[in-house]
């Protein structure tokens, strides 16, 4: 249908609201160049120059009410306010110019106590087909009662940002106003950067409200009990959530609040580089009409997709409605967690394969965002590099590290779940020398945190991070579990165990001075003298 966007500064003749999949795979093949349907019926779309966010060309717009809120550096940079309503205007004209626009309204939140508004305003179908499936699409009703929306996004991607505008550092601007419910995309047609652009929203309306915005995954049992998990690219989320014995949540954006745990989204964003059906069948099936992939390689003649071939970007991906998953739980909530789990690729081969965190140790754990680059994933890296993201998601956090972390142990502390930190990168020595921790091995720790036998199991301290690791663990071997029983070289190990923990030690510096005592002393101690085999100081 025909839609006004008069109210918000655009006028064009053919405006499409909601369009239906199936109109806008028509759309995309008939007006996109590079739009084609792949053999399982998903469509194929290409984002153009820019095959990932944008980060560094990221602003919030400064104003009195939200400044002492905001983390303001290098993830929140300011933006005065005039330099905001040039973009934005900029933004208007450009879709403006358009023969034809779409628009989807959807929320954002699971849970109506906290669902949010939102308008995407997009020139492509692409986009628009992508956020029908990452937002919670309304039912007819809800549409027609929609009303005036809490946050509009302008897509004008297409348009170069202009560079002459006052804090706009590149052709590329992704720019939020809080104040205004506006945010602008110029500059880059990568479609996640409106997903993202959502949850930063929500990491920013969320905590206000007491209640916790997560960058995670989360199912739930037969019995309820609910699991979340953290963790940064390549350390497991989404393939360790996605259990078929147990129902999907989400696969990424979550909030926690008195009632329990509700997905953000109405979908999954999933990578398919070297997808593996048989490794992640849930994903593979996932992949039908209704689904975009995005920036693959695939047959001319047979629209066959070759997953292993990364010419176009590493960072291929899958955009898929949520129901898609065959044991999706609709609607996406859940009651309060019983188990939050971080996930670390550690490819120093130092951090015991699964521990248990005390609330202090948790906190200190999650600000820190820890996993490990390993030669071959970058440019340039030849050898295992630590990275360090606060919250396990610091690009989309707009308070500061520690409001997230104050707002997680008071979870905790209310609800007695269990916090654990597993380690699914190298054992026996770091990348090049050990390898990579055994998936089966993986999963069977999971299996014992959810059946609850590793609650139960002793446990001892490790010696550099202090975290409780389990002596037994079925299906896992026991000298597996503590990470110094699993290196030849002893002083090796001493070696690297102390490069970790400085390296954790600086990056914490910088949340040092808004942290408690308690806090800093909950993170790992730079060993002075050798270890024993058995792993105890």
């Amino acid at each position: 249908m025909t839609f006004s966007l008069e109210q918000h500064g655009i006028r064009v003749d053919t405006v499409l609201r909601n369009p239906t999949p199936a109109r806008l795979y028509e759309e995309a093949l008939a007006y996109e160049e590079g739009s084609a349907i792949s053999a399982s019926g998903a469509l194929i779309a290409q984002s153009g120059a820019k095959t990932g966010r944008s980060p560094g060309d990221k602003r919030v717009v400064e104003h009195p009410d939200i400044m002492d809120d905001v983390w303001w550096g290098a993830v929140n940079i300011g933006l005065e306010t005039d330099s905001f309503k040039s973009l934005r205007e900029q933004a208007r004209q450009h879709l403006s110019a358009c023969e034809r626009l779409y628009v989807v309204d959807g929320f954002a939140g699971w849970d109506p106590n906290y669902r949010v508004k939102i308008r995407v305003i997009c020139e492509r179908a692409y986009h628009a087909l992508f956020m029908y499936n990452m937002l919670i699409r309304p039912t007819r009703d809800e549409l027609a009662d929609f009303g005036e929306p809490d946050y509009v996004i302008y897509n004008a991607g297409r348009a170069r940002a202009n560079e002459s505008i006052d804090g706009v550092s590149s052709g590329t601007s992704v720019s939020l106003c809080l104040q205004s419910g506006s945010f602008v995309i110029l500059g880059t047609e990568y479609a996640g950067e409106m997903k993202k652009g959502v949850f930063t929203i929500m990491n920013y309306l969320m905590p206000g409200q007491g209640v916790l915005s997560m960058h995670c995954s989360a199912n739930e049992g037969t019995d309820g009990d609910v699991s979340v998990f953290f963790g940064l690219s390549g350390t497991g989320k989404t393939t360790l959530s996605a259990d078929p014995r147990r129902r999907l949540i989400g696969d990424d954006e979550h909030c926690w609040s008195d009632n329990g745990v509700f997905n953000i989204e109405g979908g999954c964003y999933a990578k398919v580089i070297d997808l593996d059906p048989r490794a992640e069948p849930e994903i593979y099936n996932a992949i039908r009409f209704g689904s975009i992939l995005e920036n693959v390689v695939f047959d001319p003649e047979t629209r066959q997709v070759d997953y292993h071939d990364n010419s176009l970007t590493e960072n291929t991906r899958c955009s898929y409605p949520v129901e898609f998953i065959d044991n999706a739980k609709i609607p996406c909530t859940g009651g309060t967690p019983s188990n939050i789990i971080f996930l670390t690729c550690d490819a120093f081969s130092v951090l015991p394969p699964v521990s248990r965190l005390n609330p202090a140790q948790a906190m200190y754990h999650f600000i820190s965002g820890y996993t490990a680059k390993v030669a071959g994933t970058e440019m340039g890296v030849t050898e295992p590099e630590a990275t360090f993201s606060a919250c396990f998601g610091a690009p989309f956090l707009v308070w500061h590290p520690t409001r997230y972390a104050d707002l997680l142990a008071e979870r905790i502390r209310n609800s007695g779940a269990n916090v654990w930190l597993v380690n699914t990168g190298w054992t026996g020595g770091p990348y090049g020398q050990g390898q990579r921790m055994s998936l089966a091995h993986t999963r069977a720790i999971i299996d014992a945190i959810h059946d609850g036998s590793l609650a139960e199991a002793e446990t001892s301290p490790d010696p550099v991070f202090g975290v409780a690791v389990p002596t037994s663990c079925p299906g896992v071997p026991s000298e597996v579990l503590t990470p110094a029983n699993t290196w030849d070289d002893q002083d090796a190990y001493r070696e690297m165990a102390a490069h970790l923990a400085q390296l954790f030690q600086q990056n914490f510096q910088a949340y040092a001075d808004q942290a408690s005592e308690e806090l800093r002393n909950a993170g790992p101690r730079v060993p002075d003298g050798k270890f024993k085999r058995s792993g105890t100081a």
